[in-house]
């Protein structure tokens, strides 16, 4: 009964949370993080934008700086909500509220952002390759900016923020357009199967979805920040 009953609860979690599907967002190493937060950070030298393939599916991430992986977005938010209760500390404003509201509040914007595309992906009915991993993932790369924002704010104040705060943000809008094979393929992905460049208003469409996602992270970038700077 045990066997049967571990059996059933197996194939419940496959079926509602895809276990193996995530191995490969968290397959990484140290190599892999240490180039992706300098190609989030510094994304204009970066030449290579290609996701490599091994039999029609995309290698593991630590093999490949370019595919999209979940590590480094979850530990971000966790150093995004101790980063703040560092900031709210130093103001005489921390107390265990105020870090579980940090929490609840950016877990909630991050939920309304990735809904809020995937409703934009069916209104405008774009055939499209990404995931909702997909999309937490490349929701969650801001809050590596974030991160250098407020730290830098906390050494050098405001001045310094905005200064840092700023090269992130261009950083990240360049990142989620020039990363072409992930974000910005996968949503024009019914134009490239077919291998032609379809044009009309649906192809425009694509495109300012496109650029509307990359431009929306900054704003949250700031949004989740300002406040804890003073």
């Amino acid at each position: 009964m045990a066997s049967q009953g571990r059996d059933i609860v197996d194939r419940n979690i496959d079926r509602l949370v895809p276990v193996g599907r995530l191995k490969y967002y968290f397959a990484v190493d140290t190599v892999y993080v240490g180039r992706k937060l300098g190609l989030l950070v510094f994304p204009f030298m970066h030449q290579d934008w290609q996701v490599r393939y091994q039999q029609d599916a995309p290698v593991a991430p630590r093999f490949d700086v370019n595919a999209p992986d979940l590590y480094i977005p979850v530990m971000a938010f966790i150093t995004y909500v101790l980063v703040a209760g560092l900031a709210l500390g130093t103001q005489n404003r921390f107390s265990p509220d105020s870090l579980g509201l940090q929490a609840s509040s950016a877990l909630a914007w991050l939920i309304v952002e990735v809904l809020a595309i995937l409703l934009s992906l069916y209104l405008v009915t774009v055939n499209t390759d990404l995931t909702t991993i997909d999309l937490i993932a490349f929701s969650g790369y801001k809050y590596v900016g974030m991160i250098v924002g407020l730290v830098s704010g906390l050494l050098f104040g405001k001045t310094g923020y905005y200064v840092v705060l700023g090269w992130c943000c261009i950083s990240i809008f360049v990142f989620m357009v020039r990363d072409r094979q992930t974000l910005r393929l996968k949503i024009l992905s019914e134009a490239a199967a077919e291998g032609v460049l379809v044009r009309g208003a649906k192809n425009q469409l694509r495109m300012y979805l496109t650029m509307a996602i990359a431009a929306v992270q900054p704003l949250f970038m700031y949004w989740l920040t300002y406040h804890l700077i003073r």
